[in-house]
């Protein structure tokens, strides 16, 4: 399955040569909330984004329509198709196309700024177009919609893992024969104050206030929780004869997709990581190579003490000798189910340009972390296959294979 375009909106950079030089860059873009007063909460901090290029893709009716849940999709979207040398989608092809679209928390933002002014102001001020844009679907079918889409269109919530879910799930459709192209990632606008305090509460959030830069702090041994953002990434996936046929530009190939449940807790992943590393197996035996073909692993890396520590177990566990691993969220944050689709575009675009980014604010590793990782500076490789894992609450884990494409630099 092909990647031939990708589109992002994200804290360190919104286009794609923008994002990859910010993750190379490694900088944190993580600050105190701008958003709204969160001085009631223990943690005061966000990757947020500012000046989007909105206007430059879409009208200013077609924006004032839209929360910016489906903003943020479009804008990628939009991008991605660009990326891909599409003007449009080809009438042709039109019924053979869809979008899968992942989100943990689609439109909540935008239902919660209504509510307030329900509050204050009574049903009359409500936005009439609230019932259009609070469900999960609504950026999905917006999208579809602006691109005149007429094949499957699904939008999951699985929480953290949505965006890698929805990847995965379109390169089955593709390959399945269901459709030629999909757009595929995920998207979320996450920042508002009840939807953000109610992280906070369950301390899922850092609390690193006075020090932003350096409070998302994946595998690190002073790691104390996420750090929220905002941001879309979606891939454009073209069956290979598709790809072939029109001289596309392939960033990787994905091979192999493999998705668990931990049954175990809602919050915390089973101590022992057994569906974690399952999950993994079961993306490596989609694809067809073993274990050790891997040579570099996008790690889900939140943050959070339990969640990573579950992860290093289910690496060390499966790998045995460690391929290189990268976690990129101590640069653009956590956003949520759109975080696994962008950092799926960084795992292609390091299999790409043989350099793995970074792994910002990692100083020391936690006490049994025995991964490589890499330091505070790209590094060169020469992988054949990567790893991308997604892990979320619910116990939700879902991984992704990616393969350098042969016209990709050594």
């Amino acid at each position: 399955m092909a990647i031939t375009g990708i589109g992002v909106a994200s804290p360190i950079g919104t286009g794609v040569d923008d994002f990859w030089c910010g993750a190379i860059a490694g900088t944190s873009a993580v600050r105190e909330i701008t958003r709204f007063d969160a001085t009631p909460f223990r943690s005061h901090l966000a990757a947020e984004m500012d000046g989007l290029p909105i206007a430059e893709w879409l009208s200013p009716k077609r924006t004032r329509r839209l929360d910016r849940y489906s903003q943020l999709a479009l804008l990628a979207g939009l991008q991605a198709l660009q990326d891909a040398q599409h003007a449009a989608v080809p009438d042709a092809l039109r019924e053979r196309s869809g979008v899968y679209l992942g989100s943990a928390l689609g439109g909540i933002a935008f239902a919660e700024a209504q509510h307030q002014a329900y509050l204050d102001r009574g049903a009359r001020a409500v936005d009439p177009s609230l019932a259009l844009s609070v469900f999960g679907g609504a950026a999905s079918t917006n999208l579809a919609m602006e691109l005149g889409l007429h094949g499957p269109n699904v939008a999951n919530a699985n929480s953290c893992a949505s965006g890698a879910i929805a990847i995965g799930e379109a390169f089955r459709l593709i390959r399945s024969g269901g459709a030629e192209l999909m757009l595929a990632g995920g998207a979320e606008a996450p920042l508002a104050p009840l939807t953000f305090g109610a992280f906070a509460v369950i301390r899922a959030l850092s609390e690193r206030n006075d020090d932003p830069p350096a409070a998302s702090r994946p595998f690190d041994r002073d790691r104390d929780g996420f750090v929220m953002a905002e941001g879309a990434a979606l891939l454009i996936l073209e069956e290979w004869g598709h790809a072939h046929r029109r001289g596309a530009r392939v960033y990787a190939e994905i091979v192999g997709y493999g998705t668990t449940n931990d049954a175990y807790h809602m919050t915390a992943p089973r101590p022992d990581a057994a569906q974690a590393r399952r999950c993994m197996e079961l993306a490596l035996a989609d694809a067809r190579i073993s274990a050790e073909e891997i040579g570099m692993v996008s790690a889900h890396a939140s943050a959070t003490v339990l969640g990573d520590r579950a992860e290093a177990r289910a690496l060390q566990s499966l790998f045995g000798r460690t391929p290189l691993v990268f976690a990129t969220k101590g640069a653009h944050g956590h956003a949520l189910g759109a975080t696994p689709a962008m950092e799926t575009a960084l795992l292609a675009l390091a299999l790409r340009h043989g350099f793995a980014p970074p792994t910002t604010n990692l100083v020391q590793a936690d006490e049994g972390v025995e991964l490589t990782f890499t330091g505070p500076r790209p590094v060169p490789v020469s992988a054949r296959y990567g790893l991308k894992n997604a892990f979320g609450f619910g116990g939700i884990n879902a991984s992704l294979v990616l393969a350098r494409h042969p016209s990709a630099q050594p």
